[in-house]
């Protein structure tokens, strides 16, 4: 049996995570924020996928950025995901035509 990578947390950064898995407008930023209270209250990172509905690697890599960059590590960086096939102008142009 593996051992549970559990993450000590500050008073300041419960509250934190807490505040931002409630009230944050990014679905995948809150998955995130509750993957590491999950860790932090000792659920194993199997559990922790299965409930919040990502991989358990995913749960490691997350947790593992919140422990080098704090809840900032968790956002989402620049330049990811799919580029636009159309730029801004072109786009307008289509949708005018």
């Amino acid at each position: 049996m593996g051992r549970v990578n559990t993450p000590v947390l500050t008073d300041i950064q419960r509250a934190d995570l807490e505040r931002e898995l409630k009230t944050n407008d990014s679905h995948s930023f809150r998955m995130r924020c509750q993957a590491i209270l999950l860790k932090a209250a000792g659920r194993k990172s199997k559990d922790v996928a299965q409930i919040v509905g990502m991989c358990h690697v995913s749960v490691n890599s997350w947790l593992k950025r919140f422990k080098t960059d704090g809840l900032a590590g968790l956002q989402t960086k620049p330049g990811r995901g799919r580029k636009p096939l159309l730029d801004k102008v072109a786009d307008k142009d289509a949708v005018l035509a």
